[in-house]
């Protein structure tokens, strides 16, 4: 009985350590490997069924395009979720409104919230250095997405977050989706470009974007920065020679006089506050732009029309039907926006839709 059971206890051994050998070679065929936009070799599951989207704001739109619903999203950065909830995101996918955007506290990842979440893999801004080591040290795969490695090239950064996407689902029906979006946005900016090609400087209109504008701040965007390409691209040219965003008083707004002012939607102040003049102590009356009435802000479709996005060519065509207006006559932004959403979002807008996107709320900048 003593040999019997001893060779029971063996065979039991050989069998936990060839079902352990197994775990381990099943567990190996279980991941993969890409590169994301800092150049990392990110170890992945096969399988990815909880994402979380933190830094990289205006991805969580594009997500939810490239996989035709919010499926999989758990988790959103509080800024996002502002856009989200002010926005036609949560109404093409309403689910997006119950994504848990807690792991996000005074601007800080909480790493005991963000663990609650379970997450398969974190998204998040490849610049943030500081937000990648916290995924990393909580084992968490933390993939990067840059804004900057196209050198703010809104079609290409766009293009490049579907490409990203569509190596980390890997699935043959999305990859073809991808192809269809990128493709999409590649053949708007080449209608674009091709107009304005021969336009001279001086058939060019000096722009101003107001980045940042609300009670205590105002700052510009200049070159090194999104604006760039959405007032160069349509035919513009950006007032402000300077890197990024800068900070700005009324006196550098006189001595540009733009022809023309847009204003994010990071901001609260909407193109009626600079128009009636009604803001304390600014007098906007004297600037070309407000005299001329050619004050706009920018809309709000599935996110924020500033930084790339999942309405990326929607923007250009936008941009270019205020900037050059004669040029992009023939553009019917209401048809083209009801289009690009029956294509890509897979829903019918009506007019009052329309409206909404166009004028945007002053809770959607998250001040």
């Amino acid at each position: 009985m003593k040999k019997i059971i001893k060779v029971f206890c063996g065979l039991l051994v050989v069998m936990s350590l060839l079902g352990c050998t197994k775990a381990r070679k099943t567990e190996s065929l279980a991941a993969r490997t890409i590169v994301d936009h800092t150049g990392a070799h990110i170890v992945i599951p096969a399988q990815i069924n909880r994402v979380v989207i933190g830094s990289i704001l205006p991805l969580a739109s594009v997500y939810c395009m490239y996989m035709g619903s919010s499926e999989k999203l758990v988790g959103m950065h509080p800024s996002s979720m502002a856009a989200a909830k002010n926005s036609y995101l949560v109404k093409v996918f309403p689910d997006v409104a119950n994504v848990d955007s807690r792991f996000v506290q005074n601007g800080a990842v909480n790493i005991e919230e963000l663990l609650k979440l379970n997450p398969d893999v974190v998204f998040y801004a490849a610049a943030n250095d500081e937000e990648k080591a916290v995924y990393e040290n909580a084992g968490i795969p933390a993939i990067g997405f840059s804004t900057t490695r196209k050198e703010w090239h809104c079609i290409d950064t766009y293009a490049d977050w579907i490409d990203l996407l569509s190596q980390i689902f890997n699935e043959d029906l999305k990859t073809a989706r991808a192809k269809e979006i990128i493709d999409y946005g590649y053949a708007i900016e080449r209608k674009i470009k091709d107009r304005v090609a021969n336009l001279s400087d001086s058939q060019k209109p000096n722009v101003m974007i107001l980045f940042n504008y609300d009670e205590s701040n105002m700052t510009a965007a200049g070159h090194h920065f999104f604006s760039k390409y959405w007032i160069e691209t349509p035919g513009g040219n950006n007032v402000v020679d300077a890197k990024g965003q800068l900070k700005i008083n009324m006196e550098q707004v006189y001595q540009w006089n733009p022809d023309m002012i847009f204003i994010t939607n990071f901001s609260p102040r909407l193109a009626e506050d600079l128009l009636t003049n009604m803001i304390d102590g600014a007098d906007w009356s004297h600037v070309k732009a407000v005299k001329e009435k050619k004050v706009y802000k920018f809309p709000l479709g599935m996110y924020r029309w500033f930084p790339p996005a999942s309405d990326t060519p929607l923007v250009l065509q936008w941009l270019a039907t205020k900037i050059q207006p004669e040029l992009f006559s023939d553009i019917d932004m209401d048809k083209e926006i009801k289009d690009y959403y029956k294509r890509f979002y897979g829903v019918d807008l009506k007019d009052d839709d329309l409206q909404a996107i166009y004028n945007p709320a002053r809770e959607a900048s998250g001040k």
